[in-house]
Order: structure tokens, then C-alpha cells, then sequence
């Protein structure tokens, strides 16, 4: 009988680690930034690729920022009025990245996302064709003590909650709570 348990969980921790080996998972402003204020995303985006399958993770502090996806000429314009889509206002938003194509996001707040000065939340995503993304997961700088244990207790409870909609691997898992 535990033969059994043991080779169905080493049959579950497979899938789901095939399930996710191809797709890379791209912290929004890491390492050393986040969805804030302070972060060159125009930067940090032509520093990696993109591809079908990718997933965006936006960090940010609730009721202080949000994600909105939104049409080109609305990111040219940072305005926030039309959104294609409200994508989430708590501590951590997931964006799928299932075809090719350009997709564009701001933060919604007044004055966050300007075309000049200071703000410039926003960003453009250039989803590309052919394999899954190549590009290194960014370095993580290790987290404060202090800090440590209240992210790992959030960080647990939005990671269970997101691995209802899509499969989430044990490395991730270990990143997840070691940043």
C-alpha cells in the first residue's frame, strides 16, 4: 500500500513538473524592483523574451496600485479610462501569456502612469513565436528576516489560491518563498 502512495505521488510531482517545465514565469520589475513607482519596465522588458505559455507575476502593494490591460493607443496616451481588462489590485496579479502578439498594461491610479515625469507604469509586452523562453529567471536578492515570514505566509495562501487555475511546480514553489 505505501508503494502505491509513493508512486502515484512521484506520478503527480511529474505531470506537474512536465506541465510546467516549458513555461517560464517572469517576476514584473525583478530583481530589485516590482509594480511600483521606481521601476524602468521599458528596461526590464527588452531584457527578456517572451513566449506562448510565459506568465507575468505584477508585485504590488493593494489599494496603492492595480494592472489594467489596455489597447496601444491607450498605452501611447496612459489612459486608463477604456481598459480591455482589470487584472487585479491585490498583492500579486497573474497574467498568462498564451499567444503571439503585443500586449500592453499600465497601472491605473492618477498619475502613475505618465508619459512624462515621474510614474511610468507601464508596460509593453512583445509575446514572441517558436520555443519557450530562454531567457535567465532573474537573480533573487535574499529577503529581509523581518519580512520573510510574513510574504511566505501571504506568498502561500495567494500560490494555493493560484494553482486553481493553472499548475504551479515545486520550483516555483521554492522560489516563490525563498524571494
Amino acid at each position: 500500500m505505501a508503494a502505491m502512495k509513493t508512486i502515484a505521488l512521484l506520478a503527480v510531482i511529474s505531470g506537474a513538473a512536465l506541465g510546467t517545465a516549458s513555461a517560464v514565469t517572469h517576476r514584473v520589475g525583478e530583481p530589485g524592483g516590482a509594480w511600483d513607482l521606481t521601476t524602468d519596465y521599458g528596461s526590464w522588458a527588452s531584457s527578456r523574451e517572451f513566449h506562448p505559455g510565459d506568465e507575468l507575476i505584477f508585485r504590488h502593494q493593494p489599494g496603492a496600485h492595480n494592472v489594467l490591460e489596455i489597447s496601444k493607443a491607450d498605452y501611447d496616451s496612459c489612459n486608463a479610462t477604456s481598459p480591455i481588462t482589470t487584472l487585479g489590485s491585490g498583492f500579486f496579479t497573474y497574467v498568462a501569456l498564451p499567444a503571439v502578439g503585443t500586449r500592453y498594461f499600465i497601472c491605473g491610479f492618477p498619475g502613475h502612469c505618465t508619459t512624462t515625469g515621474t510614474g511610468g507604469m507601464k508596460l509593453k509586452i512583445d509575446v514572441l513565436p517558436g520555443s519557450p523562453s530562454s531567457s535567465p529567471a532573474p537573480i533573487m536578492s535574499p529577503p529581509s528576516s523581518a519580512a520573510t515570514s510574513a510574504r511566505a505566509t501571504i506568498g502561500f495562501a495567494d500560490l494555493a489560491l493560484s494553482s486553481c487555475w493553472r499548475p504551479v511546480s515545486w520550483l516555483e514553489m521554492h522560489v516563490f518563498f525563498i524571494s
